[in-house]
C-alpha cells in the first residue's frame, strides 16, 4: 500500500488510542492534586462578548471514513473505485448518498455536507492533529506541538469569569485519542473524561454527585487543608500558575458534591423511547449524553465513533490488512446512520439548533481506488488471516464532513471532488477554514487571538490559518 503522497510503503497502523483523561480522580486522591507546572499565562486578546453561550458536538470518527462510500459516491467511475453500495436520493433535489445512509438521506434538509476537504498530512497522528489543532506539519507526532481547538475553547472561556454551572466547560466521551491535548496550555484545560459503554444498565460516570454527607463534609475538610498548604507555594507564585489548578480543583469538587452534574450525565432520565431512537448500543447512547450534556450547559463535547461498532480494529481504518472495507462499512452503518440522525432531529426538535453546532468528520477519507491485500486476522468484518479482501488507505487529498445546527443554512452541499473521487475541485476546504468555522460559532475570532507558548512567544490559535467557511456561518 502507498502514501498517496510518497512512494514509501506505509506499514499497517493500529488506529487511534484511548485517551485517559487528566480529571478523573476520586474522593482520596483530591487532597494530593500535583501543581501542573506547564500552565503559562493567559490569552493577549480577550474572547469577544457573547449573547449567547454557544456550544459544539463533534463527532469524530478515528481512522477516517470513507467519502465514496458514504456522503460522496461516484456512480459513473469504474467498479474499482465506486464501490458495490448503490446511491440513494436524499431529501435534498440533487444531493445523494450511498444506501448505507438511509435515514440521514431522510433528514438531509437538516444539515449540510460538506464535499470538499482537503489537506496534506497523510498519517493518523498528523492528520488528526492537522483537523484538531491545524498544526501543519506532515510528520507523525505522538505528543501535540499546539493544543487542540476544545482545550483552546476552555481556556479562553474560564476568562470569562467564574463559572456557575456545575458541570465542566469540555467533556470528552470516549474520545480516543491520545495525539492532541492541552499542549502549552496544560491538562487543566483538556475534558472531564466518560469511558465505558454508555449502553450497559451498570455503566456510572464515577466522581460525580456524592450523596454521602460525611463524605462531602470530609471532601471539605482536605480542600481546606490543601489551601492552607498551598500558601507558601502561592508567595512565590510569580506568574500566576496556581490560578489554573485552583480552576481545575474547583471544577472537581463541584462534580464530586452537586447533585445536578449526575443527573446531567444520568440516561436512566430519558425515555425509553427517545433511547431507542438513538440505538441501543454505545454509540447511539453516547450521542444521546451528548445532547443531555449540552442541554445542561456544556460548551464542548468530543466523542468518538470508535470500538466494537467499528469492526476487528475497532476504528475506521479500513486498510484491507485490517478489514474487508465493505464488509466494515456495512457493519457500522446502521448504528452510525441511527446515531448521528437521532442527534441531529433532537438538536432542532429541542430547540437546541441555533445556539449548538454539530460536526461529524474523521481525520480524512479513505482511497478513491480499492486495493486487496491478505488480511491479518479473522473478526467482525474482516476475513481469516491471509485472506486478500478489499481495503481503501488514507486519503486526505479529498474527503467530506457533515454539519448541522449553529443557525447555518442546512440541506445542501459545499463544493466537489473530481469524477474519480481522488481530489477536491470545487470551493476547496482546507483544516484552518474547518478549525475557524467552529471558532467562529463560539464567538472566537481565530484571526486575532494569540496565546504564549511555554517560550513566551504569542502564538495564534490556528497554526494554519484559515478564514470561516461563509456557508456554515450562522
Amino acid at each position: 500500500m502507498t502514501d498517496p503522497f510518497h512512494a514509501s510503503t506505509v506499514h499497517p497502523c493500529p488506529g487511534p488510542e484511548t485517551r485517559r483523561g487528566f480529571l478523573k480522580m476520586g474522593l482520596a486522591g483530591f487532597a494530593s492534586l500535583s501543581l501542573p507546572g506547564i500552565l503559562r499565562l493567559q490569552a493577549a486578546n480577550p474572547l469577544p462578548d457573547q449573547k449567547k453561550k454557544t456550544a459544539v458536538i463533534m463527532v469524530w470518527q478515528p481512522g477516517g471514513c470513507s467519502h465514496i462510500d458514504t456522503y460522496d459516491p461516484k456512480p459513473a467511475a469504474p467498479i474499482e473505485y465506486r464501490g458495490p453500495f448503490g446511491m440513494i436520493p436524499t431529501k435534498v433535489p440533487g444531493m445523494n448518498f450511498t444506501e448505507l445512509l438511509p435515514m440521514q438521506a431522510k433528514i438531509a434538509d437538516k444539515f449540510t455536507v460538506l464535499r470538499s476537504m482537503r489537506h496534506d498530512s497523510p498519517g493518523h497522528p498528523a492528520g488528526t492533529l492537522r483537523m484538531l489543532t491545524g498544526d501543519t506539519d506532515r510528520r507523525d507526532k505522538q505528543i501535540p506541538k499546539y493544543p487542540d481547538w476544545m482545550s483552546v475553547t476552555n481556556y479562553l472561556r474560564s476568562k470569562e469569569g467564574p463559572r456557575k454551572n456545575p458541570l465542566p466547560p469540555y467533556v470528552g466521551i470516549n474520545f480516543s485519542s491520545q495525539r492532541v491535548g492541552g499542549a502549552y496550555l496544560g491538562d487543566a484545560y483538556g475534558p472531564f473524561t466518560v469511558s465505558g459503554d454508555p449502553n450497559k444498565p451498570n455503566f456510572s460516570v464515577p466522581n460525580i454527585g456524592l450523596s454521602n454527607q460525611a463524605e462531602v463534609k470530609q471532601l471539605d475538610r482536605r480542600a481546606t487543608l490543601r489551601q492552607k498548604l498551598d500558601t507558601l507555594e502561592r508567595s512565590f507564585d510569580q506568574a500566576g500558575e496556581l490560578q489554573a489548578l485552583d480552576e481545575f480543583e474547583t471544577q472537581a469538587l463541584t462534580l464530586l458534591t452537586n447533585p445536578k452534574a449526575k443527573d446531567a450525565f444520568d440516561l436512566t432520565q430519558e425515555d425509553d423511547r427517545t433511547r431507542d431512537r438513538y440505538g441501543r448500543n454505545s454509540w447511539g447512547q453516547q450521542l444521546l449524553m451528548a445532547r443531555r450534556l449540552v442541554e445542561a450547559g456544556v460548551d464542548v463535547i468530543s466523542t468518538s465513533l470508535s470500538g466494537p461498532l467499528c469492526g476487528r480494529v475497532s476504528n475506521w481504518d479500513d486498510h484491507a490488512v485490517n478489514h474487508h472495507v465493505f464488509d466494515a462499512m456495512r457493519f457500522r452503518s446502521k448504528a452510525y446512520d441511527q446515531a448521528v440522525s437521532a442527534l441531529i432531529e433532537d438538536i432542532y426538535d429541542r430547540g437546541l439548533d441555533e445556539r449548538v453546532l454539530v460536526v461529524v468528520t474523521g481525520e480524512f477519507g479513505r482511497t478513491p481506488k480499492v486495493n486487496y491485500q491478505p488480511s491479518t486476522g479473522a473478526g467482525n468484518a474482516s476475513a481469516p488471516a491471509g485472506t486478500k479482501q478489499p481495503g481503501r488507505d488514507h486519503w486526505p487529498r479529498a474527503f467530506s464532513n457533515i454539519w448541522a445546527g449553529g443557525g447555518i443554512e442546512t440541506g445542501r452541499f459545499i463544493g466537489a471532488s473530481d469524477k474519480l473521487g481522488e481530489d477536491s475541485i470545487e470551493r476547496i476546504c482546507g483544516a484552518g477554514d474547518f478549525l475557524a468555522t467552529i471558532y467562529h460559532h463560539l464567538g472566537i475570532d481565530s484571526s486575532s487571538v494569540f496565546i504564549e507558548d511555554f517560550n513566551g512567544r504569542p502564538t495564534p490559535i490556528i497554526a494554519d490559518q484559515g478564514k470561516p467557511i461563509p456557508e456554515l456561518v450562522g
